[in-house]
């Protein structure tokens, strides 16, 4: 059954020509993969922001900078972030590659939560159901199973996790672990 779209207000980053060619460099160092393209994704993968905004988050992903963790272009971005308020922001389109989970870029999409804890998340009602309509409609429309919408702290352990990079292999964040996943696959 198909699900519907909830709201969502378009906020692009930049993401022209010079963008896409960082992306599609980035797929062939880590993918072994020709194409800037998000094709067909398999996972999606919930973030922290570690800030207190959508502004800051909209800032720290525009600019075409290399990263301060790992030194690469194209910057880091997220396809979507959801704000404190509920207010779900497309900053890419679902077309591309976003840099937001190492091993898991050309399969995965990326969902920001404005805030610093998991429990911020899960206990505003707003945000949270913004979040599960998202994914559950993200999951509709790319028949993404459940087990495969995951926390990054998870990222290590998906069946899609891949890396040509081998100081990489093993990199992840500490965000959305395993015992907020149950709780929050539960919902969905």
């Amino acid at each position: 059954m198909a699900v519907a779209m909830p709201p969502i207000v378009h906020d692009p980053i930049p993401f022209g020509p010079q963008r896409v060619a960082e992306t599609r460099a980035y797929a062939v160092r880590h993918y072994g993969l020709q194409r800037a393209r998000l094709v067909a994704p398999r996972v999606i993968v919930e973030h922290m922001t570690e800030n207190s905004s959508f502004r800051a988050t909209f800032n720290t992903f525009a600019p075409d900078v290399a990263d301060p963790e790992l030194h690469e272009l194209p910057a880091t971005c997220s396809h979507f972030v959801i704000d404190q308020s509920g207010t779900i922001h497309q900053l890419v389109s679902l077309k591309w590659i976003c840099r937001h989970t190492v091993g898991l870029n050309y399969t995965a999409i990326g969902i920001e939560h404005v805030g610093f804890s998991e429990d911020g998340v899960l206990g505003n009602r707003r945000m949270l159901r913004a979040s599960l309509r998202l994914t559950r409609w993200l999951q509709s429309r790319f028949h993404i199973a459940t087990r495969n919408v995951i926390g990054h702290n998870e990222s290590l352990n998906s069946p899609y996790h891949h890396e040509d990079v081998a100081r990489l292999r093993t990199q992840t964040h500490g965000d959305w672990p395993h015992r907020f996943m149950v709780r929050y696959r539960a919902d969905l």
